[in-house]
C-alpha cells in the first residue's frame, strides 16, 4: 500500500472529511488532497501527524517475504521469513475460501473466530495455498497458539517448524 492510499484510507476508516482531517492535524485542505492523490509526499513527520489526528498509529513491521524450501520429494514448500499478522477484523472474520485452496468443500464459510473452523482453515491455507492466501487468511499469533493441534503433511510441518518455534522463544522485552 503506497503512503496516498494509506492517508486516504485511514481518513475514510475514521469518518472524517479532508477539510476536518486537515484542520485536526494543522494541515490544509488542498495539501491533504494532493498527499491522497499522490501529487504530493508527506515527511514522515507530517504523516505520522495526520494519521494520529485520524485515530491511528505509524508503525514499523518486518516485510514478510517468501522462500522457497525443498523438503523430501515432495513440491518445493513457501515459507514466509517472518509470521504474518492480521488486523483483527481479517484475523476473525467469516471467510469463503478460493476454489484453487478449498476445491473439495467449495462454498463452505468459515468462521475465524471459532478456533476449529479456524485451525481447518489454516490446514488449508498452510496446505495448499500460495503467498498471498498466507498474507491473506493466516495470523502469525494464531498460528503458534494452534501449532501443535494443526493436522499437516510431514512436508508442510518441517517448512514451517522452524519459523513457529522462532517465534516462541523466549526473549527478553
Amino acid at each position: 500500500m503506497d503512503g496516498a492510499s494509506l492517508l486516504e484510507e485511514a481518513r475514510a476508516a475514521a469518518g472524517l472529511s479532508q477539510a476536518a482531517l486537515a484542520a485536526a492535524a494543522g494541515t490544509s485542505r488542498p495539501t491533504l488532497s494532493a498527499y491522497e492523490n499522490g501529487r504530493k509526499s508527506p515527511s514522515i513527520q507530517t504523516a505520522s501527524r495526520l494519521l494520529e489526528a485520524a485515530g491511528f498509529e505509524l508503525t514499523v513491521a518486518p516485510r514478510v517475504e517468501f522462500q522457497e524450501m525443498a523438503i523430501d520429494r515432495g513440491r518445493p514448500i513457501l515459507v514466509p521469513t517472518e509470521l504474518p499478522r492480521l488486523p483483527l477484523d481479517r484475523a476473525f472474520a467469516v471467510v469463503e475460501l478460493p476454489l484453487h485452496l478449498n476445491w473439495s468443500d467449495r462454498g463452505r464459510v468459515f468462521d475465524l473466530r471459532d478456533r476449529r473452523q479456524r485451525a481447518r482453515v489454516y490446514e488449508i491455507v498452510l496446505r495448499e495455498g500460495r503467498p498471498e492466501d498466507v498474507l491473506s487468511y493466516v495470523d502469525g499469533a494464531l498460528l503458534v497458539d494452534l501449532w501443535d493441534e494443526l493436522v499437516l503433511p510431514r512436508p508442510v510441518r518441517l517448512g514451517w517448524d522452524s519459523l513457529v518455534k522462532r517465534a516462541t522463544e523466549p526473549r527478553i522485552a
